[in-house]
């Protein structure tokens, strides 16, 4: 098969939304947190404990929809302790996300010892953020805080309550591999994902629009080198295969992030009544 072929048939292109789902959840989650001006990155662990809340509560019998409403608050839960180290508190955004990306996935793996939706909410959250009054008010709270309680809002909830939202869509990003890539939960199963969707949310320029292109890129770029490895594997390690879709998506990184518009007061704590 030729190379072209690979990529004019519709079951590559499966492929790639298939991988690139879970991967829109968490950019856009990442992306509604840092456009509040928070940095989360907890999200390799809030992936993690998505994917096992949600398939633990399936197993349970809590129905498919049930598992991804457990997901999610499984995430906000993560997110709130996120949000009240880092919003109120002022401690550094880096050193709590690390925790609790230890804490979930430590968590999740102690617990253990259990797509179309993903398009939909590109649509929602764009919406939010940009045609309603509480999306203009996170977009502020996360360039200009100052200005924000200048207008008599709540700084500290309106971060709160994106890092919270942001960190559900996460955690249904992970839902996403247990419930239907994977049908089961298991060590090491989220892979990086996380990592990615903080990369990806820079490719966007903290916009869904974009963060759903950058997703399918990298799930294009993964389901690519999955069919080549057939075709040429014979003559290259498998490893070079594997690393295409991060090399790729780095030089894409790259190209983008030089002129990427980032939220001015990110990683900047904020305390009331500061000028």
């Amino acid at each position: 098969m030729e190379i072209i072929d690979i990529l004019l048939t519709a079951n590559f292109w499966a492929a790639a939304l298939r991988i690139a789902t879970p991967l829109i959840f968490g950019v856009l989650g990442a992306l509604i947190c840092e456009r509040a001006g928070v940095l989360n990155l907890g999200i390799e662990g809030i992936f993690t404990a998505g994917a096992m809340a949600g398939w633990m509560a399936v197993w349970l019998g809590a129905g498919l929809w049930g598992g991804v409403l457990v997901a999610a608050l499984a995430g906000g839960f993560f997110g709130l302790i996120h949000a009240i180290l880092t919003v109120p508190l002022g401690l550094s955004q880096h050193v709590s996300g690390i925790g609790v990306t230890l804490l979930a996935t430590s968590l999740s793996y102690f617990t253990y010892r259990t797509a179309m939706l993903a398009l939909v909410m590109v649509f929602v959250t764009g919406w939010v953020l940009y045609r309603t009054p509480l999306g203009l008010a996170i977009r502020a709270v996360g360039d200009n805080p100052s200005a924000v309680e200048a207008q008599g809002l709540s700084v500290y909830a309106l971060r709160i309550g994106a890092v919270v939202a942001g960190s559900a869509l996460m955690a249904v990003g992970g839902a996403f591999l247990t419930m239907s890539a994977f049908d089961a939960f298991f060590f090491g199963m989220i892979n990086g994902r996380g990592w990615v969707c903080i990369a990806l949310t820079v490719f966007a320029s903290w916009r869904p629009g974009k963060a759903l292109l950058g997703a399918l890129l990298f799930g294009a770029f993964d389901a690519f080198q999955v069919r080549l490895q057939t075709e040429v594997g014979a003559f290259l390690p498998s490893q070079v295969f594997l690393m295409m879709p991060y090399l790729l998506s780095i030089a894409a990184l790259i190209i983008v992030a030089r002129k990427a518009d980032y939220p001015k007061a990110l990683l900047v704590p904020w305390f009331k009544g500061q000028r």
